[in-house]
C-alpha cells in the first residue's frame, strides 16, 4: 500500500471513529486499521509488553506516518487536541504506558494525544 492509499484509509478510518466516539485517537486507528489487535491492546494496558509500537503489525515509519495524518486531518477538520495520559490496568500499581520504542517526548505526546470533535 503506497502513501496516497494509506492516507484515504487512514482519513476514512478517523472520520468513522469521530463519528462514532466523537473523538479520535491513534490507538483507536490502529484498532480500525488492524495494525493493534484487541488482544495485543489489552496486553500493553495490562503492562505484560514494553510499549505499544512493539506489539504494532506495521513497522516504524509506517506508524509515524499514520500519527502524522491523523493530526493534519484533526487541524483540517478544527478538532480540538487533549493530551490523555494512559495508565496501566490491573490491581499492580498505577504506572504510565509507554506508546514509542525511543519513547521521546514527541512521539509520546504524538500518541497520546486525542482530538475531540467541538460540538
Amino acid at each position: 500500500m503506497n502513501r496516497d492509499q494509506l492516507t484515504k484509509k487512514v482519513e476514512q478510518s478517523c472520520i468513522e471513529i469521530l463519528d462514532i466516539l466523537g473523538y479520535i485517537s491513534s490507538v483507536e486507528v490502529l484498532l480500525k486499521l488492524e495494525y493493534l489487535t484487541k488482544d495485543n491492546y489489552e496486553k500493553w494496558r495490562f503492562g505484560k509488553t514494553d510499549y505499544l509500537e512493539k506489539v504494532c503489525t506495521a513497522n516504524l515509519n509506517k506508524l509515524n506516518f499514520i500519527n502524522s495524518s491523523i493530526s493534519k486531518l484533526a487541524k483540517k477538520l478544527n478538532l480540538r487536541s487533549s493530551r490523555t495520559v494512559y495508565m496501566k490496568h490491573g490491581k499492580c500499581p498505577k504506572t504510565r504506558l509507554r506508546f514509542s520504542k525511543s519513547n521521546s517526548k514527541a512521539k509520546e505526546i504524538q500518541y497520546s494525544t486525542h482530538y475531540l470533535n467541538q460540538k
